[in-house]
């Protein structure tokens, strides 16, 4: 390990080896390494391409704002494209592989675009794949394709052997960052009796303090830290997770973190990631800041990183990445690493400062080490390209046509400025101000992400907050203001003295010589991994690209993986400084979770395999299963489709099971509907503004048929609501809509109607509900004795509760198919029982069960809507002339005013009708009505399509439902429907209800 030094290295263990290989070749390391860290130890700079020209390059950060240093790990089904080497802790047999190149990482024949950045400009692909038109699918769009993307995908066929978890978790208050910002603000919370979280991303406490010379109570940091980390350690009310990143703050508290548990040590017993759903009552972002690079020629060759990098991998992995290095600066902070390579005894060339003057403590220091500084200077040019041999120096108001200085070195350290992290402040929409004198935008405390009472729930400390310098007694109040908003009582003691070195103003250059002329050729890199110069980001505004988000996706600045973090604020200042105009007058881009890429195995959690879609079975699922059942998915759900028996077809199972309904007694397993109980003294106001009739007038006792819209007015539920008491409502959907129907319900109250006094329920599977439907229907209920179920006793669209057959049980008096039909639902626990009941009981008066195409079959007989077949998101409720069911006296409810639009009220709508072939055929579902001649584009003309088809045994023909242009004024009328091929099919516009329109039946 010819770049490791011989003493040091805060974090890594030299008694315990590691071994790990790189494109193959074997390379050593020691545990506590990372993988970038290791990889610049062996020597090995060169560790991947750039996207567009596939110019060669190495590590520039030590953090997740890596753009550079990506990877593949791993083989096989357990190959992972596109991770950092940075954040990538290295294990025993670790396997590595560089990425977007070919034929190899030191020979890559793509590379050839670099010598022509003129053609390859900002915007080039909109411009050059234009003409000719036909070369577009043959020759443009094949070549795009096999040069698109970074890694390479998993195979097809590639099954992740890991195991990932979720878990929700809720807490006081959450602290995001644990550097000694974010240790003191847990402290301070905890101390004040909140329960507390405290999420640090990296597998350390204590951030950069102990790289950067931080001393608290007169000591080094690290002694504090430890001591606090044990405190908080000890304390119940704390929980501590290393290796969890916060990946995206949300409403209402919720936030979502990332942890990562066995990477660094595989262990198949172990789940590998976890994602955290918090649910936080103040949430504390200590997030730190990200070192800014700074924009010169060459800028992205191997062997120049952030100054803090190089500090980072000096301090904590004892890893010099160059023998003698040269420091470029605009502020005091690069001098700490010019101080701690000298310490290290690592040749320091020479600090280039762009300010006129450096006088603050820490120059002096350098000074005063015999460290040469060099003011009012900038890197003109750095030389070499597999790897840094030297720089050439130039005055940094020059147009850097001219070179002062010529420096040998083989590694440069840059630093253009600090930026808060601010990602997880903005996500939830707090403000941001710019800072003039450290040049970045910081969270405005004045404008916080607020929560629904109208308060503030997210704060920033430390140098997420913009503070530099001292950041203890910032946090600590941080912490107080965020425990007494949830009213902790206890006052914590004052927190410890953090002391840094005075530092001098930075100086705002964004790129060196700060007078470059404009050259397309100048490669003075703003993003490393797309490719993005500044002279793409001037072009763009030469252009008229003046929007930063504009810019943004005409040059692709900043959307990398690392997602801007490097480049952004850069961006935005040469940006601005071609636009004449301040830099927040430029304004910034929108920052979204997750903070950094999160696994999509995380995402999925158990959710994969046998479970990526659970099957939900109701409490008779068994029986169905054990007699003849021929499954339908319907959602999550699996109902019976028909019982076949042996030897007969599916369509003679159906047949059997509509006439022995319409003949005798039908059993219908309706578990899967779903059962939302809505209560609440504003419940039957909130069920007015859910559904198109009114509800709130309902009696309890009775039921009421409702439709329920969209705000467009589209219909999206249909149902029955019984009225329970005065303030209870049980809302019954349709089997695949209950989940959808209750989010939707929860969305409107906790984001819209929140101080509403409403509570919803999903009680689907709570109970099993049981359809005893057909002429024998009331006989057979007699029989089992407890209830009053006479037409007197329980009228159609009533319901009752009581003891039927010794079973607890609520009977509703509906009908979905014409006849007299009661829905029966018993405690789930007791279904099977009571179904085995009504069978035995039922015998000898034809009792059969039926599936769902029968009763498909026996709806469409009796003209009644199914959602999902009627409806297909753009259809309102007076496309399927159920006007009847729009109350008039309402003044709003949802998706009225969309019903009211012009398109809305078209007379030439598509309307519901019955349809009835000529020979009595079946017409193919989802068939066209064309009508004769052909549009304007040589298209034919439709008036209308099936919605439901089916053959029917009741009837002996097939029949049908469908939408056709003013239907109901159309009756009697022939239309043609397209067949196979170039087929028609004739068919006579009729009635919707076929059977029993006066409803006699079920009214019996």
């Amino acid at each position: 390990m010819s770049h490791r030094l011989a003493k040091g290295g805060r974090l890594i263990n030299r008694a315990h080896e590691q071994k790990f290989t790189f494109n193959g070749k074997p390379m050593r390391g020691l545990k506590g390494d990372t993988l970038a860290a290791s990889l610049l130890a062996n020597g090995q700079m060169l560790l991947g391409r750039s996207f567009k020209y596939h110019r060669p390059r190495g590590v520039v950060a030590s953090g997740a704002e890596e753009p550079n240093a990506l990877v593949g790990l791993g083989r096989g089904d357990s190959y992972e494209p596109n991770q950092r080497t940075t954040t990538t802790d290295l294990f025993d047999g670790l396997v590595a592989e560089s990425q977007n190149h070919w034929p190899s990482l030191n020979f890559d024949l793509l590379a050839l675009n670099n010598l022509v950045p003129q053609f390859l400009t900002a915007g080039f692909y909109y411009k050059t794949f234009i003409q000719p038109r036909a070369f577009w699918k043959h020759v443009y769009e094949p070549i795009i394709r096999h040069s698109a993307g970074l890694g390479k995908a998993p195979k097809q066929d590639a099954r992740d052997p890991d195991r990932y978890e979720q878990i929700y978790a809720f807490c006081d208050v959450l602290v995001i960052g644990g550097g000694i910002a974010g240790l003191q603000a847990a402290l301070t919370a905890a101390q004040a009796g909140a329960k507390v979280a405290l999420w640090e991303q990296t597998a350390h406490w204590g951030g950069r303090a102990p790289v950067d010379m931080v001393e608290i109570d007169g000591q080094p940091a690290d002694i504090w830290i430890k001591t606090t980390v044990k405190t908080l350690e000890s304390m119940d009310n704390v929980q501590l997770r290393l290796r969890c990143m916060g990946a995206g703050v949300h409403d209402h508290g919720y936030v979502l973190g990332y942890e990562r548990i066995t990477d660094h040590a595989p262990d198949p017993a172990s789940p590998r990631h976890r994602l955290w759903r918090m649910r936080a009552g103040q949430i504390i972002t200590a997030t730190g800041a990200i070192e800014r690079p700074l924009s010169f020629a060459g800028n992205d060759v191997p062997g120049v990183m952030l100054a803090s990098a190089m500090r980072d991998y000096v301090v904590n992995y004892a890893v010099a990445p160059g023998h003698e290095v040269v420091v470029v600066t605009n502020n005091d902070d690069a001098y700490r690493t010019a101080i701690t390579l000298r310490k290290a005894g690592v040749g320091v060339a020479a600090v280039v400062d762009a300010r006129a003057q450096a006088t603050g403590a820490l120059p002096e220091q350098a000074r005063a080490m015999g460290i040469r500084v060099l003011t009012g200077k900038g890197i003109r040019k750095v030389k070499g390209r597999g790897h840094v041999n030297g720089v050439e120096i130039c005055r940094i108001d020059s147009k850097g046509t001219a070179y002062t200085e010529k420096l040998d070195c083989d590694a440069i350290a840059m630093s253009g400025g600090w930026s808060p992290v601010v990602h997880l402040w903005s996500h939830c929409g707090g403000k941001l101000l710019w800072d003039e004198v450290g040049n970045f935008f910081r969270p405005d405390p004045d404008r916080p992400p607020l929560g629904a009472d109208g308060a503030g729930f997210v704060h920033a400390c430390g140098s997420a907050a913009g503070a530099m310098g001292a950041v203890l007694a910032e946090a600590h109040a941080t912490a107080l203001k965020a425990a007494q908003a949830l009213r902790a009582a206890s006052t914590p003691p004052a927190p410890a003295d953090d002391r840094v070195a005075d530092a001098a103003p930075m100086e705002a250059v964004w790129m060196m010589p700060r007078n470059a002329e404009y050259d397309l050729r100048m490669k003075m890199w703003l993003d490393f991994q797309n490719d993005v110069k500044v002279a793409d980001v001037q072009l763009a505004a030469r252009e008229g690209f003046q929007s930063v988000e504009h810019a943004k996706r005409y040059t692709t600045l900043g959307m990398a993986t690392d997602q801007g973090k490097l480049s952004n604020i850069n961006g935005l200042a040469i940006l601005s400084d071609a636009l004449g105009q301040p830099i927040p007058a430029t304004g910034t881009t929108t920052f979204r979770p997750p903070y950094t890429p999160i696994s999509l195995g995380a995402i999925a959690g158990e959710a994969r395999g046998a479970v990526f879609q659970p099957l939900r079975r109701t409490p008779l699922h068994d029986w169905h299963e054990g007699n003849g059942a021929d499954w339908e998915p319907v959602g999550h759900w699996r109902r019976p489709y028909t019982y076949r028996r042996s030897g007969e077809s599916r369509h003679d199972a159906v047949n059997r099971e509509v006439i022995n309904t319409r003949q005798n007694i039908g059993l219908l397993d309706a578990s899967t509907l779903g059962k939302i109980l809505v209560s609440g003294p504003d419940a039957g106001r909130f069920l007015d503004m859910l559904y198109t009739n009114m509800m709130s007038t309902l009696k309890p006792g009775k039921c009421r048929y409702g439709l329920m819209c969209n705000e467009n007015g589209f219909l999206m539920d249909d149902g029955v609501v019984a009225r329970i008491d005065e303030q209870s409502f049980l809302v019954h959907t349709t089997s695949g809509g209950a989940d959808h129907i209750h989010a939707w319900m929860e969305d409107w109250l906790q984001c819209e109607w929140w101080d509403w006094k409403v509570h919803t329920l999903n009680l689907t599977e709570q109970f099993a509900q049981i359809a005893v439907v057909g002429p024998k229907a009331r006989q057979l209920l007699e029989r089992l004795g407890g209830m009053d179920l006479s037409r007197e006793g329980l009228p159609f669209m009533d319901w009752r509760e009581g003891t039927l057959g010794g079973f607890s049980a609520r009977v509703f008096r509906i009908s979905f198919s014409g006849e007299l039909s009661f829905e029966v639902a018993v405690p789930a626990s007791q279904g099977r029982a009571f179904w085995d009941r009504l069978l035995a009981e039922g015998q000898d008066l034809g009792i059969m069960p039926y599936g769902t195409e029968a009763l498909h079959i026996l709806r469409a007989e009796k003209g009644f809507i199914m959602i999902g077949d009627e409806t297909d998101g753009t259809v309102i409720p007076q496309d399927l002339c159920l006007n009847w069911a729009i109350s008039k006296k309402k003044a709003d409810f949802l998706g009225k005013r969309g019903m009211e639009r012009a398109a809305m009220t078209d007379p030439n709508r598509w309307t519901l009708v019955g349809l009835e072939t000529l020979d009595g055929s079946v017409l193919p579902h989802g068939a066209l009505a064309v009508r004769a001649g052909k549009n304007a584009n040589k298209q034919a003309i439709t008036e209308g399509r099936v919605t439901s088809t089916y053959f029917s045994a009741t009837f002996g023909r097939g029949i049908a439902m469908g939408l056709v242009e003013r239907g109901p004024e159309r009756m009697g009328e022939v239309i043609s429907f397209a067949g196979a091929g170039n087929t028609r099919i004739a068919a006579r516009i009729v009635d919707p209800v076929l059977y029993d329109k006066e409803g006699e039946k079920q009214n019996v």
